[in-house]
């Protein structure tokens, strides 16, 4: 019987020689793609040549090696990666990994010297190894059942290629490499000696501690080098040697490749425009899956962090077990007594976190271990399962106390959920999602579904998978115990898995440490608090608003007729298209991807300044909106167990920071027009209380004056100044008391519309004025503020280098785009830079904020509670009779959450009984 393969491919040699070797390739957002292309087809045609039993693909992880450490002038004289070929890393890593090959980078050594040691093991275990690979450097590994695969030159090199190649055998390359030097890793070897002077000092000597030996016997020139750097040469080997011993947890046996994750393949094919792989994809797949463990296996990634061990993804073996009676019941209660950390999911018959009762519950305490407990699957045929109400008993004590640490994946809602069943949960160490959001929240989106899929490089069972789509969808209780079984417990090991790998990464950076678990973590409970209470609404109130609102939409649409010279449907695209630009003849701004005329809302914003129909369009749309999304629908939002409407608030959505709200979205109640503000009347206080409004003011210029240090910004906010009149006094050269109110009113759309990254010809729009007047007054205003343009700036080339830019609290925020060739898409993350240090330390105030005003709250036992968070602004529920030193200490805590800020923030905080008249 032939001895398993084991095929080792060195991932950044193929990145790198793809890169140079082939033509450059951009899709039509401008993004590198060819480095990426050149390597998926090197993949595909080695592995269906190759046909290994077991396969990885080792890449250089990011960061220093122990090379480093030994010389400090390692590599040094290699030129950076250029821009190119760095934005290209991720999607390739991507790729692979969808492509079900396991993904190897440790951190600390280089991808040869994982090589090495998995290429060492696998010998020891019987294998045969292949590493495929351009780096003259592996040729030390090549010996019996280990040879090197030249993928782009078709060539294969075993002991004898090697001397062939290099005139020396494999034992001997690492002196060999020693004495020749390496210019692009910046090792030193020898002046003057070359390929063919080591070969041949090799070949008399057999060994460099020989040719050390024999160094005064050596004549000429070279001689006298060699004598002059011995000291030198030990350095030389030690840096060409490659290690065989890393420490890694995977090892030849785990490393099977997975079938394709087709789903992730297309969509990143897709994106990366492989329209011939994308083809294909159907008929040939990405890779052939492992020969004896294809239906079990699943793809293996270990991830490179700054200090953490790697962890290996989901694993062949899974123990995934069905607990439906006591005793199993039992030995998992045992083990939940006493593992350090527990995984736990629970599955239900809803999603609205109100009405969901349990269906089941889900455990991991160790990756490939975990347990699934059906409670209440009722379908016709079920298994006979254990009674809900005396599993949750049984668990009660380790659910609710605070001292057993939990990691969930979105554990609010599994809070809500137990909360419904009477059950307090404690404990909520850990989140998987808010570590992925956390750690980078552009990175992709932060369900479980795909959090697993980039970090993991696992398809997980889809809830669709189990409970089918659409109409046809069945709720979780009539899911095939055994079926959902395989799924929740997935749920939980994943989870636990996800932990491994994200919390590593956040440990590496002390900032996202401390953001997690001072802002993130904690305001989970916060906002769970905030749902569980939600808001008292005046439904008739909203009733009456929606006729009147209807009445007004009528109006409008008669007026709009009269301005088209003829009845159309004003929601009709279609025909609002052949109105404009037919009827009226109205040159076309901009045009749809189909070609048509654009009747998107900014280009009728434009063509509204100077005609009276997209005015009208307009307004009707906006009437249309609030009516629909507001006055109709709240009140059928109510929840009858409560009387009150529950929003859900979301951490991981925004890349910001920002929280978000959805079933209501109460973050687009708009507050500058009148129908608005009545929309915010019908939230009201219940009797006995009044409703405290408190809003931080200009914090995101705030937060500019701080994080730029200019002089003239700081002191306008040091002095309470109105800073908007002291900008019009400072860029127009006036006494503040000079201001008008249209030049106050240009100084405003000057100070925001900076910070948004808003040019000249914007500002110009939104004015009213010519561009070279818009450009004077943002000239001015730079020279006034110098402190500003420097920081945007010093930003924007921050940005380019590092990728990202953070928040005064060490947010990250990502932006993928800053390097891109494409303008548009340049431009947008430069913008994105400047603005999104502001927007995301705004966010960060006003999370430490609820966060401390909660815990006061509940310290005291006052008699209010956090009921809404919008924006820059906070809702309280207050006692009337403790309205006045709630007001006081409201203010002063939130003025207070801004930390180290070199400028007072300030708080308007208001009352009323019902939300418009608070704010």
């Amino acid at each position: 019987m032939a001895a398993p393969k084991l095929l080792l491919v060195d991932g950044s040699s193929y990145l790198y020689r793809a890169f140079h070797a082939l033509p450059p390739l951009t899709n039509s957002r401008g993004e590198p793609t060819g480095a990426v292309l050149g390597v998926v087809n090197m993949l595909n045609k080695l592995i269906k040549d190759e046909k290994p039993d077991r396969v990885a693909v080792v890449f250089d992880a990011p960061g220093r090696t122990f090379r480093d450490e030994l010389f400090e002038q390692y590599k040094a004289h290699r030129p950076p990666m250029p821009d190119a070929l760095r934005a290209q890393v991720q999607p390739l890593l991507d790729v692979v990994a969808a492509m079900g090959l396991p993904v190897l980078r440790i951190p600390g050594v280089e991808a040869d010297d994982v090589i090495g040691t998995l290429a060492k093991r696998a010998v020891a275990g019987g294998f045969v190894v292949s590493i495929s690979t351009g780096d003259k450097d592996i040729a030390q590994l090549v010996g019996p059942n280990i040879d090197l695969v030249n993928t782009m030159s078709g060539t294969r090199l075993d002991p004898e290629g090697v001397k062939a190649k290099f005139d020396v055998l494999p034992e001997q390359m690492v002196d060999y490499l020693a004495l020749v030097g390496d210019a692009s890793d910046n090792i030193p070897g020898v002046s003057g000696v070359g390929p063919k002077t080591a070969a041949k000092w090799l070949a008399l000597y057999g060994s460099l501690d020989a040719i050390v030996e024999h160094a005064g016997e050596i004549a000429g020139k070279v001689g006298d080098n060699l004598r002059a750097e011995l000291q030198t040469l030990e350095l030389s080997r030690r840096l060409a040697t490659i290690v065989t011993d890393v420490p890694i947890d995977a090892g030849p046996e785990t490393l099977r490749a997975a079938p394709p994750n087709r789903e992730a393949l297309r969509a990143l094919y897709a994106t990366l425009e492989f329209r011939l792989l994308l083809k294909s994809l159907d008929d040939t797949g990405a890779v052939a899956p492992d020969r004896t463990a294809a239906a079990a296996a699943t793809a293996t990634t270990v991830a490179a962090t700054a200090t953490a061990a790697p962890t290996l993804g989901v694993s062949d073996l899974r123990r995934y077990e069905t607990v439906t009676d006591r005793a199993a019941l039992d030995a998992w209660l045992a083990k939940l007594a006493v593992a350090p950390l527990v995984s736990f999911d629970t599955e239900t018959d809803d999603l609205n976190y109100l009405r969901a009762r349990i269906v089941g519950l889900s455990f991991a305490v160790t990756p490939g271990e975990a347990a699934y407990v059906p409670v209440a699957h009722d379908y016709v045929g079920a298994p006979t399962q254990l009674e809900r109400d005396a599993v949750l008993g049984a668990l009660r004590t380790w659910l609710e106390d605070p001292a057993r640490a939990k990691v969930g994946h979105h554990l609010k809602y599994d809070a809500h959920v137990l909360a419904n069943h009477g059950i307090a949960l404690a404990g909520q160490r850990y989140d998987s999602m808010l570590e992925s959001y956390v750690l980078n929240s552009t990175a992709s989106r932060h369900d479980m579904d795909s959090v697993a899929a980039k970090y993991l490089g696992i398809r997980t069972i889809h809830f669709e998978d189990v409970a089918g789509k659409g109409a046809k969808q069945i709720k979780f209780n009539q899911v095939d115990v055994a079926r959902a079984a395989e799924y929740a417990a997935e749920d939980a090991d994943v989870t636990l898995r996800l932990h491994r790998e994200l919390w590593p990464r956040i440990e590496a950076v002390p900032a996202l440490r401390t953001l997690y678990e001072t802002i993130e973590q904690p305001l989970v409970d916060v906002l769970y608090r905030m749902e569980r209470a939600g808001v008292l609404i005046d439904p008739g109130r909203l009733r009456t608003q929606s006729g009147e609102l209807a009445q007004r939409m009528g109006e409008v649409q008669q007026a709009a007729h009269r301005a088209a010279g003829t009845p159309f449907n004003l929601e009709s695209p279609k025909q609002l298209q052949e109105i404009l630009f037919g009827r009226l003849a109205i040159p076309p701004m901009r045009k749809t991807p189909t070609g048509q005329p654009s009747t998107a809302e900014d280009v009728l914003e434009e063509l509204a300044l100077e005609h009276e129909l997209p005015r009208l369009i307009l307004e009707y749309r906006g009437l249309a909106k609030l009516k629909s999304t507001y006055t109709d629908k709240l009140p059928e939002q109510i929840e009858p167990s409560t009387g009150r409407i529950h929003t859900s608030y979301h951490q991981a959505v925004a890349a910001t920071g920002r929280l978000s709200s959805s079933d209501p979205n109460l973050q687009n109640i708009p507050i500058r027009t009148p129908e608005g503000r009545r929309i915010r009347r019908a939230f009201i206080a219940p009797e006995g209380f009044v409703l405290v409004a408190a809003d931080y003011s200009q914090i995101e210029l705030r937060i500019m004056a701080h994080l730029s240090g200019d002089a003239a910004l700081l002191s306008a906010f040091a002095q309470d100044r109105d800073v908007h009149r002291a900008t019009a006094a400072e860029v127009l050269g006036l006494p503040e008391g000079a201001v008008t109110a249209e030049q106050r009113r240009s100084a405003k759309a000057i100070n925001f519309g900076l910070i948004y990254g808003m040019s000249a010809f914007g500002l110009a729009r939104q004015l009213g004025i010519g561009r070279a007047d818009a450009q004077a007054y943002v000239d001015r205003y730079f020279e006034r503020y110098p402190g500003v343009k420097r920081y945007m700036d010093e930003t924007r080339a921050l940005a380019r280098e590092r990728g990202y830019v953070e928040t005064v609290f060490g947010r990250r925020l990502y932006l993928p785009d800053i390097r891109s060739s494409n303008p548009s898409q340049r431009q947008y993350a430069e913008r994105s830079a400047i603005n999104a240090p502001m927007q995301g330390t705004a966010a960060d105030v006003i999370k430490r904020a609820m966060i401390d005003v909660d815990a006061w709250i509940r310290r005291e036992q006052v008699r209010a509670r956090l009921i809404m968070q919008v924006h820059d602004e906070l809702v309280l529920e207050v006692a009337a009779d403790a309205a006045d030193p709630v007001t006081q200490e409201l203010r002063d805590r939130m003025t207070g959450a801004g930390g180290s800020l070199r400028v007072p923030l300030k708080v308007d905080v208001g009352r009323g009984d019902n939300w418009d008249e608070a704010h």
